[in-house]
Formats: structure tokens, sequence, C-alpha cells
């Protein structure tokens, strides 16, 4: 029995080698599968969408032909002159995405706060905040702005609370996600001692929420920048109106002056932004 079992121990492992071999064939087999599927899928998606948009390479061609002349023949070189007919809208564009920046930021931490399942103090709260956020985020800030301005009238307040309100669906959802991927251990260890809320917010929540919340609230500023030359166009303030205008009256030199103070404004302001995170952080 014991030669006999000898003899048969070397076919036990030549047939668990062939099994080994034959699974590893056919998880290959599945995988080559799954990808010439996603890579097929892909590639119709880029067909369909290709026809359904009537993408034409000679439109393209016409096109960037069409756009090369109109910059270097009608919008360049600009009209420096106009400078200070922008002044006071580039200005006015500064003060609505600072205070739109702080409106997002306040209500986006209430919001964010009870949007999280681990800061929540319901799951019915953190789902109905959560709906709040996303209904704020599916609508553009040029239709809130929009909204505003009619009910508002033209001018800076409607463009300044459109910025404010819409900055909520990016922020909160930012914050939400943020809070629920910090460490609970040290959120347990500090409520096991019988810290109420407040306090586990404060020493538990805080510090490791801190690096993300001031990240994301000083790239919201870099954000309202650019939506509000855009809500300046519909009329919401800011130097969106005044580039409309000029766009509207064909003075494009001068539109082009627009384009390049909007430019110079994001460059500040990033630059003021990493330097204030530098010192925060």
């Amino acid at each position: 029995m014991g030669m006999q079992a000898e003899k048969l121990e070397p076919l036990k492992v030549e047939a668990e080698k062939t099994n080994l071999l034959s699974e590893l064939k056919r998880r290959k087999k599945a995988l080559l599968f799954n990808k010439v599927m996603i890579w097929s899928l892909l590639a119709f998606l880029v067909v369909w969408s290709w026809i359904g948009t009537n993408f034409s390479l000679s439109f393209l061609y016409t096109g960037i032909t069409n756009i090369t002349v109109f910059i270097f023949t009608n919008l360049l070189p600009p009209d420096f002159s106009a400078i200070p007919r922008y002044i006071n809208p580039a200005l006015q564009t500064l003060y609505m995405s600072y205070v739109g920046m702080v409106i997002s930021v306040v209500l986006s931490l209430f919001f964010g706060v009870m949007a999280a399942k681990n800061t929540s103090f319901h799951p019915a709260l953190a789902f109905a905040s959560r709906s709040v956020i996303t209904f704020i985020r599916a609508v553009p800030a040029i239709i809130i702005g929009m909204i505003f301005v009619v009910a508002l009238g033209l001018g800076p307040l409607a463009g300044t609370l459109a910025l404010g309100i819409g900055g909520v669906g990016i922020l909160g959802k930012a914050f939400a996600d943020i809070l629920e991927e910090i460490d609970k251990g040290q959120v347990e260890a500090i409520r096991a001692t019988g810290a109420s809320w407040f306090q586990i917010m404060g020493q538990g929540v805080w510090p490791q929420f801190k690096t993300g919340f001031v990240a994301w609230s000083l790239y919201k500023m870099d954000l309202n920048i650019r939506e509000a030359a855009v809500l300046g166009i519909i009329g919401a303030g800011g130097i969106g109106y005044t580039l409309q205008g000029n766009i509207n009256l064909f003075q494009y030199k001068q539109a082009s002056v627009g384009i390049l103070m909007i430019f110079a404004l994001i460059l500040i302001v990033e630059f003021t932004t990493a330097k204030i995170r530098e010192k925060i952080l």
C-alpha cells in the first residue's frame, strides 16, 4: 500500500499542475475577453458620439482656420485704451468672487457635515443633505444667476448670490467626502471619553478635516473668478458684463483687453491663494 501510494503521489501532483494551468488559461481568456469588450464598447461610444455631434475633420480644419484669422485680425492687437473701463468691473468681479466663496463655505460646511454619514445626526438627514447638494450641483451656475437676475434685477448682488448658492454643489460634496474618509479611530477614542458632539468635531474631526477644507475653499475662490466672468454675460455684474457689451458692439480689440484682465485676475488669485495655503497649512 505504501509503495502504491508513493507511485500515485506524482500523478496527483501532475494532475494539480494540469488543473492549475487550465485555470490560469481560463482566467487569461476571461481577462482578454473583458478587455476586448471594454475597448469595443469605448470604440462604439466614440463612433456613436462622433456621428451624433456631426463631427467632421474638414469642418474642424475650416474652423481652426477661421479662429486663427479671427484672433490675429480682429482680437489682436488689444486696444489698451479700454483698460480704465475694465478696472471697476474687475474689482467688482473680485468682490463677487470673495463674498460668494464665503457664502459657499458657510453653507457647504453645514450641508457637508450633515451629509457625511459619520458626522450627521441621522441617516435620513444625511440623505436629505446629499440630495440638496446633488440638486444644486445639477443646476448650472448661469441658470441660478438668471433666476436671481429675474428676482433681484441686474447687478453684482444677483451674481454674488448665484456664486454663493451654486458653490454648495461642489464644496458640499467635497466636504462630505473628506469627512467620510477621516480616521474613525481618533473619533471613536474621543467619543469613548464621553465627549459631546461639538468636542468630537473640534478635537477629532477638525484636525483631520482642516487641510481639505482650506484647500477646497481657496480653490472655490479661483473658480469663482471664471464663473463671475460668465455670469456677467447675463447681467449679473462683474467684468463679464463689460466684456459682453464690447462683443455685442463688435469691439473685439477692446474685448481682448477684458480677456487679458480675466487671465491676470486668475493669476493673481492663484498666487495669493497658494501663499495663503502655505501659511495656513
